[in-house]
């Protein structure tokens, strides 16, 4: 059944015909019969998705809404908004995952019995898995855009400060509530084509697809812990039975310990929306007892009598407001009254506040934590207790921000103090990736979880030059208590410093040769009789004819598969990226594909080679795959490469250029000019390459050059 009450914007329209928002601007001026907007406003107007649906078919724009699409498109213009929508999705999908037989029986009748059935049945599964689940109709406390935040008794609320003024502080308050009824009827279509998604896809993937969809959306409200990080972080902590996030976010760290059934999860976040979020993607994803509160963590904490045996956290950075001028006497703070510049160190405390004696706590913390001198005090004490054991330089992008090399830090609430404290220094910098791709997490991983199980069992590990050392604390407890790892770490050994710059010198040479040989011959005018203009295509065109084939980059795919980024096709280097981990079903390139990326203003498009082939193509891409009866690779990629073509192709806004494809042009030949052209374009590709691989070696030469020069390991003469 389809929701007549859901609307579209103008980009969802152009998503669904898989044009560009031009395109559909176009329709609503050219077509008398253009579905009206019932909604949005003047600039961003919205329309019904039934209504675009079928002028799309009607005037064959569109064959199908693909079930993944027409879903998405419920979801985010439901009338209450894309988060309801979106618990109200969970909570049927994981009936649907738990319960297959009770979904079905209540769903064979009208919207209205379901709706009406459905809070019963939600009842039965959620309670079990969310101990504490509010039960429909009991009265309001906290809401997630018109819905209850699961789990756990609110704690009292914090008193107004007399001496500021500040408001008190509401308590924290279970995660979720059972929605009632009349809250529950607008989602009944959307619920029906979410069962419809369940069963092509699975319940768990398909609330990955729609969590990850709406996540991607907004990417300015969320800050993500991305797979890879997650699960390092999980890795350092262990295999502990109960499991603390008090900053929970999207769940990303509790999920990467949520495998095993015994196990205990406890959740918080100040947004009720991501609390409620997190709540269902882990009772999805586990079999285990999942608690989960909305409230602010530092000023109204549900879980005061905890006592974790691991707490992982990706806490808000650089926050001013965090409670300093409340939380003043505060029992967690045991190391000392952070600044107010310095909330990462309020979270460290409360994250050892919230461990048994012996428990393991991982932070992520940004680097300027390891050396500000109005934190220098608390550090001490960490150091001086045992309760930081290990901090861990990570490379850049390994999280947002994703230009900062953060650090984890790695605490114990100690169980006495030890005799000859040490603390675990890493620097993992040095696995940073080329480019925009993140950093090399199998080295990264490898490097850190080693040292990490040297040191927890032996209480040191070997010296590694550059990478890992065990450091007295005595030696750190200066003036600055400074403890960033690669200011107390020996630089790493590099004996044949000389040899390999004359290795690269040597590859330089052989480029340069290269390059020289693969130059283009003097350019030839076109005689004056032959330079008639050449009749023209489109690649809208050519893909209605049939001649090749256009898709777009995809907002998530399997985690382990490489993905071709728009910066790896800019730069010319193999695939680098990640998407968000879901089960939507990527592109993957072939050999012979012709790539662009559409946000940038760069004229630039790539063929895809054998060493390319198979990787999912990412976001801002498009992907050309012409039928080799009809066009040639290079010739069209040649082609969609000039900058006049891109310049009648591209729309300007006032801070990005978009590239639209379908109107890019190129000359209607026979197959063989198309490969006299080809031949032509693929040399200069080849010159390019070289001329690029040239000047990435002469920039390792130089910057070799400096390092040793001034290390002492290369002479000047």
């Amino acid at each position: 059944m389809q929701d007549d009450a859901t609307e579209v914007t103008a980009a969802g329209i152009a998503r669904l015909a898989g044009v560009g928002r031009a395109a559909v601007s176009n329709w609503r001026r050219r077509h008398a019969d253009f579905p009206r907007p019932v909604g949005g406003t003047e600039t961003s107007p919205a329309f019904a998705l039934a209504e675009v649906e079928e002028w799309l078919r009607r005037h064959r724009k569109l064959a199908e809404v693909p079930l993944k699409e027409r879903v998405w498109q419920q979801l985010a213009g439901h009338p209450d908004g894309p988060v309801t929508a979106l618990v109200h999705a969970g909570c049927a999908l994981l009936l649907i995952h738990d319960r297959p037989p009770v979904w079905l029986d209540i769903s064979s009748g009208t919207d209205e019995r379901l709706a009406a059935l459905l809070p019963a049945a939600l009842d039965e599964v959620l309670t079990p898995r969310m101990p504490e689940t509010a039960r429909p109709g009991r009265p309001d406390r906290s809401r997630v855009n018109g819905q209850h935040p699961v789990n756990t008794p609110p704690a009292p609320a914090t008193p107004a400060n007399p001496a500021t003024g500040s408001p008190p502080t509401a308590p924290a308050a279970p995660a979720l509530d059972i929605p009632t009824a009349p809250r529950l009827l607008p989602s009944v279509p959307l619920l029906r084509g979410v069962a419809e998604l369940a069963a092509e896809r699975g319940a768990r993937p398909a609330f990955e697809f729609l969590l990850g969809r709406h996540l991607d959306a907004n990417p300015r409200q969320y800050t993500l812990t991305p797979p890879d990080l997650a699960g390092l972080m999980a890795a350092l902590v262990g295999t502990p039975a109960t499991v603390l996030d008090p900053a929970c976010g999207t769940g990303a760290l509790l999920r990467a310990v949520a495998g095993r059934p015994d196990r205990r999860l406890h959740a918080q976040d100040s947004s009720p929306e991501l609390a409620a979020l997190t709540a269902l993607r882990l009772a999805l994803h586990t079999r285990a007892p999942v608690r989960a509160a909305a409230g602010d963590t530092l000023r109204a904490d549900a879980y005061p009598e905890l006592r974790a045996d691991a707490v992982l956290c990706h806490p808000p950075f650089n926050e001013r407001n965090w409670g300093h001028d409340d939380l003043a006497y505060d029992p967690r703070w045991e190391y000392g009254f952070p600044a107010r510049t310095e909330s990462e160190l309020a979270w460290v405390q409360h994250a050892l506040a919230r461990l048994r004696d012996g428990g393991t706590a991982v932070l992520l913390m940004p680097p300027a934590v390891a050396s500000r001198r109005s934190g220098r005090r608390i550090r001490a004490d960490l150091l001086r207790r045992g309760a930081l054991r290990a901090v861990v330089a990570l490379p850049a992008g390994a999280a947002p921000p994703y230009s900062v090399p953060l650090h984890l830090w790695v605490l114990r609430r100690p169980e006495r103090t030890p005799a000859q404290p040490e603390v675990l220094l890493v620097d993992a910098g040095r696995f940073t990736a080329e480019g925009r791709g993140g950093p090399d997490w199998p080295g990264v991983r490898e490097t850190v979880l080693d040292a990490w199980g040297a040191f927890d069992r032996d209480g040191g590990v070997e010296e590694r030059p550059g990478l890992a050392r065990s450091v007295p604390v005595i030696e750190l407890l200066d003036d600055d208590v400074d403890l960033t790892p690669a200011r107390r770490l020996p630089p790493p050994a590099d004996a044949d410093g000389a040899g390999r710059l004359t290795d690269v010198r040597a590859r330089l040479d052989e480029t340069l040769r290269l390059t020289a040989e693969l130059a283009p011959p003097p350019a030839q005018p076109v005689p004056s009789a032959a330079s008639g203009r050449l009749p023209l295509t489109t690649v809208g065109e050519l893909a209605r004819a049939g001649a090749l084939v256009m898709r777009t980059g995809g907002h998530g795919g399997r985690a382990r598969l490489p993905v071709l980024t728009d910066h790896d096709v800019l730069a010319g280097t193999g695939p680098s990226g990640t998407l968000p981990e879901s089960e939507e079903e990527p592109v993957l390139t072939e050999p012979g594909d012709v790539v662009l990326p559409v946000l940038g203003g760069g004229a630039v498009a790539r063929v895809v080679d054998e060493a390319t082939a198979g990787a999912v193509l990412g976001r801002n891409l498009v992907l050309l795959r012409p039928d080799p009866a009809a066009l040639d690779a290079w010739f069209l990629a040649g082609f969609l490469r000039g900058t006049a073509n891109h310049r009648q192709a591209s729309s300007y806004a006032s801070t990005a250029t978009r590239l639209d494809v379908r109107r890019l042009q190129l000359p209607r030949l026979a197959p063989d000019e198309q490969r006299r052209y080809g031949e032509r374009f693929r040399a200069l590709d080849a010159f390019e390459r070289a001329l690029r691989e040239a000047g990435r070696l002469g920039e390792q030469l130089v910057r070799g050059m400096y390092d040793g020069l001034t290390e002492g390991t290369i002479a000047p003469g």
